[in-house]
């Protein structure tokens, strides 16, 4: 199966939480239909796929939250989907490793965790685009994350402390998801 038919796959199979997460996966289904291109950084008109994960501590009781270097908020990590990822899973997976050093992870629940789209903006040598951005729950058996690529600073946050003055909406929203999870 190709990466683009797993994808669809998953975002058929996800059920959103409310109103604006279904419109963020229509939106996926949307653009998984223009072929494995939407799987590319370099694709810009609407924006591509990225893959991110929303990590719990050993005790379920905090999220990784990592400060981006460029957009300078605290989000989860997660990034760009590369040729060699075998699936969005996957490059949620590596993103964690890469930008935290955590890799003895485990899934929470099974398929997409969240899904959400939002705008990147325009920088250097690229345009603004949208990120639709898939994210998986995992549970990390240990705590020792490093700060990584891209990555000024990462911090275990405890989920009733994540607020949009210390990140943004499309993360406090999640991370309501994960509360009612555990």
């Amino acid at each position: 199966m190709s990466r683009g038919n797993a994808l669809r796959a998953l975002l058929v199979a996800h059920q959103p939480a409310d109103a604006q997460e279904r419109a963020h996966r229509d939106a996926m289904l949307a653009l998984v239909e223009a072929g494995e291109a939407v799987l590319s950084r370099g694709h810009f008109e609407p924006g591509h796929f990225t893959a991110s994960a929303f990590v719990l501590s050993p005790d379920r009781e905090s999220v990784l939250l990592i400060h981006h270097s460029k957009l300078q908020r605290w989000l989860q990590p997660g990034g760009h989907i590369e040729p060699h990822d075998a699936d969005v899973v996957a490059a949620a997976l590596r993103e964690v490793q890469e930008e935290c050093g955590l890799s003895d992870l485990a899934p929470l629940g099974d398929g997409l965790f969240d899904v959400d789209v939002h705008v990147i903006p325009a920088r250097r040598d690229e345009p603004a685009h949208k990120h639709f951005d898939v994210r998986v729950a995992l549970w990390s058996r240990s705590e020792a994350a490093t700060v990584g690529d891209g990555v000024s600073d990462v911090a275990w946050v405890p989920l009733a402390e994540v607020t949009a003055s210390r990140s943004d909406a499309s993360v406090v929203r999640a991370v309501g998801k994960l509360r009612a999870l555990v």
